[in-house]
This record gives structure tokens, C-alpha cells and sequence, in this order.
């Protein structure tokens, strides 16, 4: 079955964007195969508020990933060429029983936040990066439910001081 994997980069004080949304903080290791990780995703689920910041480049999405945007209030109508759902149990259920590779779930903190307590995020994918940004947008908002994770894999990379976690939530 595929795997919806939340894949991210993080500042060592828990922040995912800064306090102006800006991601310019986030080194680009040349040690991190790019490639192979985006060839493993042939979808990518944004939440609204990142869908807009992102609508201007490539039309929202991912290229050559189908994108799948959780909304209350867009209306499938305005956006041509993704789908529209407020309805992320139904819609998940319906694309990890499709054919394909693993499921991209890219922004942000609050998507990740309502997956997570649906338990429907199967791979916590933490890069931390050595900056502290003092403010911005936490890795998940508060409050929160308690959940334990379980580490399945890590690295360090010594050219940035990268430290990426691979974690499965124990349910």
C-alpha cells in the first residue's frame, strides 16, 4: 500500500518556516540525493494556506506529481488541474488503493497536524537544520495530541551538519 510520508525540513528550534514564512535558511546538502527522493513520490498533498503561497510556481503542485489540495473553502472549480477535497480520510483511502508510489505530504504544520490525528501519516521524515529561527512556523501546531514515534533510520551529513530522522508513529 502506498505510504503517506511527511517529508520536511526543520530548524533545530522545531520550525518548518520562518516568522515571514521564508525558507532561505534551508541548506541544500550536496550529499542528499534530490532526485531519488522526489522519484519516490508521484503525489503531493498540500493544505490550503501552502497551495496559495506555492500557486505561482507550477501551478501549486509538484511537476509530474498529481496534487492533491485539503480545503474547506477553495472550490474545485478555481483550481483546474488539481483535486480539491475537504475530506482527507475519504480522498486517502481512495488513492493509496490506486497504483503508484508513495504520497508527498508537503505543507504545512496544520495538514500534518489533522493526517497525524487521523492517523493517516505512515513516515515522519525530519531534516534538521542547524539554524535557530527563534519564531516561524512550528514542525506541529499547538495544542497537540501525545504520540510516540519510532525511529526506523538516520544520517548525519558533515558537509552542512544535517541530521535527518526517519520515524513510523506506534499506534
Amino acid at each position: 500500500m502506498r505510504r503517506v510520508r511527511f517529508s520536511v525540513a526543520m530548524s533545530l528550534d522545531g520550525f518548518i518556516a520562518g516568522p515571514a514564512g521564508e525558507s532561505d535558511w534551508i541548506v541544500m546538502d550536496p550529499d542528499i540525493d534530490f532526485g531519488a527522493l522526489m522519484g519516490a513520490f508521484d503525489t503531493i498533498l498540500l493544505g490550503r494556506i501552502t497551495y496559495e503561497a506555492t500557486r505561482g510556481h507550477a501551478g501549486g503542485g509538484m511537476p509530474g506529481m498529481s496534487t492533491v489540495v485539503f480545503s474547506n473553502t477553495l472550490r474545485q472549480v478555481d483550481c483546474p488541474g488539481i483535486v480539491v477535497s475537504s475530506d482527507p480520510g475519504q480522498t486517502l483511502s481512495t488513492i493509496r488503493k490506486q497504483d503508484g508510489k508513495d504520497i508527498w505530504l508537503f505543507g504545512g504544520g496544520k495538514l500534518f497536524h489533522s493526517l497525524l490525528e487521523l492517523e493517516l501519516v505512515d513516515s515522519v521524515e525530519v531534516s534538521v537544520i542547524p539554524v535557530l529561527l527563534g519564531g516561524g512556523l512550528p514542525l506541529l501546531p499547538h495544542p497537540s495530541k501525545y504520540g510516540k514515534l519510532q525511529l526506523t533510520n538516520h544520517r548525519v551529513y558533515p558537509k552542512t551538519g544535517t541530521v535527518a530522522l526517519e520515524y513510523v508513529p506506534k499506534r
